[in-house]
């Protein structure tokens, strides 16, 4: 009876203190620490072992989702074969996430629909899991988020939002005519290439050979 009545007292506690992993996986831990003779202190920590493993997850979950990537695409999802130009242990590399330790930028060259983006997210989903604040915008949204917040005064705070981002991503910078003089174009784009990886993309595009499939 008292072993029992212990034993239910555990469980509240658990859910009292919200633990819910613990309380699923309490009964197999048990049995776990009986079957192979574990210490108090091996036995406690299989059982939070679950708890924190959720709850790891669940901050990965969540910086993916706060990262506003436009679709959950790894490097896993992209066809290397299709764009056999692309190094692929150099993207591989680049997952690694050393770039960002060495303040570079990473720019991805090529005409659209080469995999630009889905490279860029890739590398974007990456950092999210390994807990880097990461944002992707549309170099469009970025203009006008600057604009409207220069008309409201606000300038200096937006710049600062952005700024405090790990990795900023910034898609389709070289599609939109940017209304600069030449001296600041340039200066823009020397900002971009300095400590930078260049990655130029000269294949077929991916969106058309999709259209094409879909039309046989």
């Amino acid at each position: 009876m008292t072993l029992q009545t212990n034993y239910q007292r555990l469980q509240d506690n658990l859910a009292y203190l919200k633990l819910k992993q613990c309380m699923l996986h309490l009964d197999e831990t048990i049995e776990l620490a009986n079957t192979q003779s574990l210490s108090h202190i091996e036995w406690l920590l299989k059982l939070s072992d679950y708890e924190v493993d959720i709850k790891r997850q669940n901050v990965i979950n969540h910086m993916v989702k706060i990262s506003n990537f436009p679709h959950l695409k790894t490097l896993a999802d992209f066809e290397f074969s299709f764009q056999p130009q692309i190094n692929e242990m150099q993207i591989k590399d680049l997952a690694s996430l050393g770039f960002m330790e060495q303040a570079e930028n990473i720019v991805f060259l090529g005409s659209s629909g080469v995999g630009k983006t889905h490279l860029a997210t890739s590398l974007g989903i990456e950092s999210s899991r390994n807990r880097r604040s990461t944002y992707f915008i549309k170099c469009h949204d970025l203009i006008q988020n600057r604009k409207s917040a220069k008309d409201e005064g606000r300038l200096e705070t937006r710049l600062k939002h952005y700024a405090r981002y790990q990795l900023l991503i910034i898609d389709e910078i070289g599609y939109l005519p940017l209304q600069h003089d030449e001296r600041v174009a340039n200066a823009i784009v020397d900002r971009l290439l300095h400590h930078a990886h260049v990655i130029s993309i000269t294949g077929d595009s991916y969106r058309l050979r999709n259209h094409m499939q879909q039309k046989e």
